[in-house]
């Protein structure tokens, strides 16, 4: 998803590198519980974007996909404190409550630790940021940033930058900042059904342009500028809305490059009944990329999948990229694979990330029926990096 024909803008064929069937990360310290049955199915290919939109994007992201295996179930422990938004208690790490405090009488989140808060095998504390409790870090690594979404009011603007506007993919949604904020320790974007002037309206030109008024406004926030990293463990933990039309995403863009050359990696990406996983890179037609895709259908997932929070990871070094929803494996992507025409690979540059929740678009679909608002909230973001 990007500025210059990202995420999804465009064509919509699927590749042929397979992702790795449902296995279980071993070596997370993360005490997480059971992971959904099943692999991903993936393929490959090319898809072209659309017309470059300013900055970085993401474009021609593949519409169709595969399913994977049986319902998935979380089971991860939660310590001692009040419940709110189906959330349990944070665990502590060292084994008794979880964060007893809370945000104001209001229960810790979901744990990360193991049975009665416990760090799990091999994991170390790490204090977070006011009030968010202890953090697990998995054995080997170093937290080097995260946000815990604990102070209430806007985002953090030493972590997050807005974009505004109509910004990629012929979306439906007017990205502006009042849709972003942070509350109960919880960062909700939310889209709404409401009418925006565009001020850029000419009444001719590109979609951008054509548009007299938005229908729907939503967020968009992301680290550019700010915060970028190369290589790690990144962690974030999430309720995504699932209704027609809803187009929530996590990614990250290489700092250098046009897109698709500079590297994409959607680690959460959810449209069209389908949760994705997916990385791009360069090909030797501009603005058209060559996608390792993998994806998980809504519906194997089980029936109250879209009512609990879920973890999504990426672990990425310099030969793979591994992406995990619920700490089972999705796609796994060998950079080597996946290199732009000059031989040069996106992926060995530090990224930045992007969260945001789109609307219809090149492939969100049908808004008519859906109603509004809804919610994308995220409880943490989480980089971690080997000692």
């Amino acid at each position: 998803m990007s500025d210059a024909t990202p995420h999804g803008a465009g064509g919509t064929s699927m590749h042929a590198s397979g992702a790795s069937a449902g296995a279980l990360d071993a070596a997370g310290a993360t005490a997480l519980g059971g992971a959904n049955a099943g692999g991903a199915s993936s393929s490959s290919g090319t898809s072209a974007g659309g017309e470059p939109s300013a900055a970085s994007g993401r474009g021609g992201q593949p519409n169709a996909s595969g399913s994977g295996g049986g319902a998935g179930t979380r089971t991860a422990a939660s310590g001692a404190g009040g419940a709110r938004d189906g959330r349990g208690g944070r665990g502590s790490t060292s084994g008794g409550t979880a964060n007893a405090s809370g945000r104001s009488g209001v229960g810790g989140r979901g744990g990360t630790g193991g049975a009665n808060g416990s760090s799990g095998a091999g994991g170390t504390s790490s204090g977070g940021s006011a009030g968010a409790g202890d953090i697990v870090v998995p054995a080997g690594y170093t937290l080097v940033w995260h946000d815990e979404f604990d102070v209430d009011g806007p985002p953090n603007p030493k972590n997050w930058k807005f974009e505004t506007g109509f910004v990629r993919n012929e979306e439906d949604q007017w990205y502006q900042t009042a849709n972003a904020s942070v509350a109960d320790g919880l960062l909700v974007i939310e889209a709404r059904k409401e009418r925006v002037e565009n001020p850029n309206y000419t009444g001719s030109g590109d979609w951008k342009t054509s548009r007299q008024d938005a229908e729907y406004t939503s967020s968009s926030i992301n680290t550019s500028g700010l915060q970028s990293w190369q290589y790690g463990r990144f962690e974030l933990r999430a309720r995504i809305p699932t209704v027609s039309g809803m187009w929530p995403a996590w990614w990250t863009l290489g700092v250098s490059g046009e897109w698709p050359s500079n590297g994409e990696i959607d680690i959460m990406e959810y449209y069209g009944g389908q949760v994705r996983a997916n990385v791009a890179c360069g090909t030797s037609t501009r603005w058209q990329a060559k996608w390792d895709s993998a994806s998980k259908s809504l519906s194997s997932l089980g029936a109250s999948w879209s009512s609990d929070f879920h973890v999504w990871r990426m672990d990425w070094d310099d030969q793979n990229i591994t992406l995990f929803l619920d700490e089972q494996t999705l796609n796994t992507t060998a950079l080597s694979s996946m290199l732009n025409p000059d031989g040069s690979s996106p992926f060995k540059q530090k990224a930045y990330m992007l969260v945001n929740l789109a609307l219809g678009g090149s492939n969100g679909g049908s808004l008519d029926a859906t109603t509004f608002p809804q919610r994308f909230e995220v409880d943490y973001v989480r980089v971690f990096q080997k000692n």
